[in-house]
């Protein structure tokens, strides 16, 4: 059965150039679906896969004889390209003073971010791993200062119209429902968001999404892996890194336009398609500032699993 998506509820299908297949088997050991088999020598086309050729490619992108071409569910052969050679890919030593070195920006210069580098971020993004191809995530780009700030203005007239959602009724009426955690993320930080939103906004101040020159949107669909949104926003933000930009990722406003009919009704203004299990907006453009130093981060915890034990950190 076909694994659907909102871009096709086909499978790809599979073709075999049998003049130029040496029956090797790379391409069944890559097909993590079963699709491909060999009988008699010969590859074929599996009749019982797991579900049907999804279209990842890589027994074509495997083969060393370009004996296979995969057609369908949005990929076709004219999309393989040549990988880079290894000299140019940015080693361990270059990788890790890159992201050492983003950091959230929340002030940005009063300077439009080129179309070639919005173009050149968008095409990283698009080098984000998925869940189940093809990628069901979806991009919306607001260009300009004066977009970005009227989105956000918008965004802070409709959350005026909720603030029921975090008055303290509501919030000890879902106490039981949604537990201790969620009750004091409301009451500690979402209802205090709502404040600072709005009566900043009313001040002429912009702390929903800080007036950036680009604002990308990253969101999903029905079918969509909920980490896919969010690993194509964090490949845009290294990418906006790379390009001397700044970039800082906004977590609070994709909850809060998901459910209800006020919410539909603001995505539809705003040309959001779909609501979506996860998302997140990513403010990008030139710092304001320029730091010279960095912060050590952390995590909660790192549990190693060895031969003989689990030791922790």
């Amino acid at each position: 059965m076909p694994i659907p998506t909102t871009r096709t509820k086909e499978n790809a299908e599979i073709f075999i150039d049998k003049n130029k297949c040496t029956a090797c088997g790379l391409c069944i050991e890559a097909c993590s679906d079963f699709s491909l088999m060999i009988v008699d020598n010969t590859l074929v086309v599996n009749p019982n896969p797991a579900f049907g050729c999804i279209g990842c490619g890589h027994c074509m992108a495997v083969c060393p004889h370009g004996a296979i071409e995969i057609s369908g569910r949005t990929i076709s052969p004219d999309d393989l390209f040549d990988l880079p050679p290894r000299e140019n890919i940015a080693n361990y030593e270059q990788l890790l003073p890159l992201l050492k070195h983003r950091r959230s920006i929340r002030k940005f210069k009063d300077k439009a971010v080129e179309k070639e580098k919005i173009n050149k971020i968008i095409e990283v993004a698009l080098t984000a791993p998925m869940g189940l191809p093809p990628s069901d995530v979806h991009l919306l780009v607001i260009e300009g200062k004066d977009k970005t700030h009227a989105f956000a203005k918008d965004f802070c007239n409709y959350i005026e119209r909720m603030k029921w959602f975090v008055s303290p009724w509501f919030l000890t009426l879902m106490r039981p429902f949604w537990g201790k955690a969620n009750d004091e993320m409301f009451r500690g930080f979402i209802r205090p968001t709502f404040k600072i939103y709005t009566e900043k906004m009313k001040e002429g101040r912009n702390v929903v999404n800080y007036d950036p020159p680009l604002l990308l949107y990253f969101y999903g669909s029905p079918y969509t892996d909920p980490a896919d949104p969010i690993v194509a926003a964090t490949y845009a933000m290294i990418a906006a890194e790379s390009l001397g930009l700044g970039s800082i990722m906004l977590g609070a406003v994709h909850p809060l336009i998901q459910n209800g009919r006020k919410a539909k009704k603001f995505r539809e203004e705003h040309g959001i398609k779909y609501a979506s299990r996860e998302g997140l907006f990513v403010a990008i453009g030139y710092p304001y500032f320029k730091f010279k130093k960095g912060i050590k981060r952390t995590f909660a915890s790192i549990d190693f699993f060895g031969d003989e034990q689990m030791t922790s950190n």
